[in-house]
């Protein structure tokens, strides 16, 4: 939209509703993807993390990773040239080199038992994947495009040179023109091609389960945990909403129907098996508050280990003969999400001659220009001068969520009381109607689990109580 075209953006369900509200939460290079020989794939993504850092300030933040150095792993040597690579890479511009840490002395080892002595530390980034989605639907909205949810493309063929798509939700049926459609259903993308009149692809995708489980934070500081398996494979330990931490994640492959998708009692041994071997305090299947799962859509290059099979994203294009064309998109990863859509429009420029060029590098997310403000803390400071009447924890959460749009969300208000009647936590009246009128949220979920992470911190009773108000 962006770039001077035309969009509709049909989506089945909850805009982030399936993988992409369900990830690891990381803007990363994908440490691991070395051992693959994914340079181009790291490099990418290391640049991407430097872009997205600044064009999103208020939901992606920088992050520290310990990982311990267990001597029947990886070597000490391979580690460190990893990490040599990993902070070269990529235009690491603002983040942290990586460094050697003593386990024994250094706090970040306090958590970790005595027989792991050495640990090196690294800079990635977290990001609030399901609001990721939802900024980039605010940004297509306000740039001229029309974002449909809760509404299913059930056929496409091509006639008269045109894409004639059928849609269909909850409020009825239509059909829209098109001069081309574009598959980015992720693990669908096979379903909606089998739904396309005259379309056979010969890419396939493959489904790997990855789960996580939530349980009460156990350890002083910011820095987040890598924690290496026997079985090659990494679980990263991260803080999460606080007072929480979040740990995953399985790599298990998936046959069953993406929205099935569920945890199961061997991924929760296997994820406390990992935690426990390195800390001191042991997890108990008692200590999990949440667990969720969600279906990776990796791109089937045949390799017979799931951890292995690439990350990277394969544009596949059906449009010979002069017809209309479908772009399907097959794997890729959140962090990369950006270069995925400008590689996806290069293949589509001869179809669009009058087309613009790439912008988005250089721009902001909706939220992400703190209006001057040096950091994120001076911008919560900021936000906490011009309503003082707001607790410094509701201050964070509006800047955290909402960046510079919390100004919208506050318009007008001049106390705690116009905030309307408060739900429990951190929640208000307000922001509920503002997810409502300004973000596409329909239900309790919506607003609970994808738009905030309110859900973790309320009552059942008070969910409940936010599901009546909105059936009200």
């Amino acid at each position: 939209a962006g770039r001077g075209l035309k969009v509709l953006l049909c989506e089945k369900d909850d805009l982030a509703q399936g993988t992409s509200s369900r990830s690891g939460k990381y803007i990363h290079g994908g440490l691991r993807y070395l051992e693959y020989y994914e340079f181009r794939l790291v490099r990418e993504a290391l640049s991407e993390r430097e872009v997205l850092l600044k064009a999103a300030p208020h939901i992606i933040w920088p992050m520290r990773l310990v990982l311990p150095h267990s001597p029947d792993q990886r070597p000490a040597w391979l580690i460190r040239l990893g990490l040599f690579l990993y902070d070269h890479l990529g235009k690491r511009e603002t983040l942290p080199s990586s460094r050697r840490i003593d386990l024994r002395h250094d706090p970040e080892g306090a958590i970790i038992r005595n027989e792991f002595k050495t640990g090196f530390e690294y800079s990635d980034c977290w990001v609030d994947d399901a609001r990721l989605v939802i900024l980039n639907a605010i940004d297509a909205r306000e740039r001229g495009a029309t974002i449909l949810t809760r509404m299913a493309a059930v056929s496409a063929r091509r006639d008269n040179g045109l894409w004639q798509v059928d849609l269909k939700g909850a409020e009825g049926s239509r059909r829209v023109e098109a001069r081309v459609v574009v598959n980015a259903a992720g693990p669908w993308v096979q379903d909606v091609l089998g739904r396309v009149s005259g379309v056979n692809s010969s890419r396939r995708i493959r489904l790997v389960k990855g789960s996580h489980i939530v349980v009460p934070k156990f350890w002083n500081g910011p820095q987040a945990y890598l924690f290496q398996n026997h079985d090659k494979r990494v679980i990263f330990v991260n803080p999460y909403q606080d007072n929480l931490c979040l740990i995953g994640t399985t790599d298990i492959p998936y046959e069953g129907r993406p929205e099935d998708v569920a945890i199961d009692d061997g991924e929760i041994d296997y994820l406390l098996a990992v935690v426990n071997r390195y800390c001191k305090r042991e997890l108990r299947r008692s200590d999990i508050v949440q667990a969720f799962s969600g279906v990776r859509p990796l791109y089937d290059d045949n390799s017979a280990n799931p951890s292995a099979v690439t990350r990277d994203y394969v544009l596949d294009i059906d449009g010979d003969a002069g017809k209309p064309p479908l772009l399907s998109v097959f794997g890729g990863k959140i962090t990369t999400y950006r270069k995925l859509a400008e590689h996806a429009l290069q293949k589509l420029k001869p179809y669009f001659p009058q087309m613009t060029g790439d912008w988005t590098e250089r721009e902001h997310l909706p939220g992400g220009d703190l209006g001057g403000a040096q950091s994120f803390q001076a911008f919560v400071e900021d936000l906490g001068r011009r309503y003082p009447w707001l607790a410094a924890s509701l201050a964070v959460h509006y800047a955290r969520l909402y960046g510079s749009m919390a100004h919208g969300l506050l318009n007008g208000a001049r106390s705690i009381g116009d905030l309307g009647r408060h739900f429990g936590a951190l929640l208000y009246e307000r922001e509920i109607s503002y997810l409502h009128e300004a973000e596409w949220a329909q239900t309790a979920e919506d607003i609970l689990e994808r738009r905030t992470k309110h859900g973790l911190h309320l009552t059942a009773a008070q969910g409940e109580a936010v599901k009546a108000h909105l059936n009200g």
